[in-house]
């Protein structure tokens, strides 16, 4: 492949991610997006508001009335330290919570590109909603294991990569292979949820992801990109998941194994 052929695919997978997000508001689509929002936000919110009140507890054990000034000081400090942990740890924690619906957006999402004409029937709408929350709590289980296959593969790599940058003159090189080994993992984590459904293992959807790597490599890049954007950060990963949705219903046309 040339210098050309490898920058249309950077440029063509980096696309994939924002041409997920008109996705998600389709018709059908919303819950999948904001059920696992609500969850994840508001467990930070609680988070936040116990750890604020066991905050403000330890400053009245701590400080003395003549220093009572230092407040004024600490409690930015706090809010400055909460919304840190708020920014780096959402999408982690985010993953695991909505393991189980990222799998449904990606299936509903499949339906739906497949079929863009399909429309629901609005008398059967509470038995839709049982057989969604049905949907969610038999897709618990499989969702975390693949969640923990895909932690072992990155363990694997991550601490021998981690290592490098404890050799002298290899550390040099050793942020660029993190972040390309990052961008990397994103491919896969968010490719894993559209293969997956349709029986690709694990080891059938790194090879297809091999297979077109520069492709891989501009949509995790661009995932990575929006994961450090403040606000963005919050609606990363179902983008991530519609566009990875859209990027295997156009690029991999041939490689179902089931229309599951």
């Amino acid at each position: 492949m040339n210098l050309k052929s490898h920058l249309d695919g950077l440029s063509a997978g980096s696309g994939y991610f924002w041409r997920g997000f008109p996705l998600l508001n389709l018709s059908g689509i919303r819950r999948y997006v904001a059920i696992p929002l609500i969850i994840n936000t508001s467990l930070f919110a609680l988070l936040i508001y116990f750890g604020a009140e066991r905050f403000d507890e330890l400053l009245d054990q701590s400080i003395p009335d003549w220093l009572d000034w230092l407040r004024w000081l600490l409690w930015p400090l706090f809010a400055i330290l909460s919304l840190f942990v708020t920014f780096f740890l959402f999408s982690l924690v985010g993953n695991l919570i909505a393991a189980p619906f990222n799998s449904l957006l990606a299936e509903a999402l499949h339906a739906r590109l497949a079929e863009p004409t399909s429309s629901q029937d609005a008398g059967s709408r509470d038995a839709e909603w049982l057989a969604f929350f049905g949907d969610i709590a038999k897709s618990i289980v499989p969702s975390l294991l693949s969640e923990l296959r895909k932690l072992r593969y990155l363990l694997a790599r991550a601490i021998p990569l981690g290592l490098l940058f404890l050799i002298p003159g290899v550390n040099i090189i050793a942020p660029f292979l993190w972040l390309a080994f990052s961008a990397w993992m994103l491919a896969i984590e968010y490719a894993d949820y559209p293969m997956g459904n349709h029986g690709l293992s694990f080891p059938e959807q790194r090879k297809y992801l091999g297979e077109r790597r520069t492709l891989g490599f501009g949509f995790g890049g661009m995932v990575l990109l929006a994961t450090m954007l403040p606000g963005l950060n919050f609606l990363v990963i179902p983008t991530a998941v519609a566009g990875a949705t859209l990027l295997w219903v156009e690029q991999y046309p041939d490689a179902r194994r089931s229309d599951a």
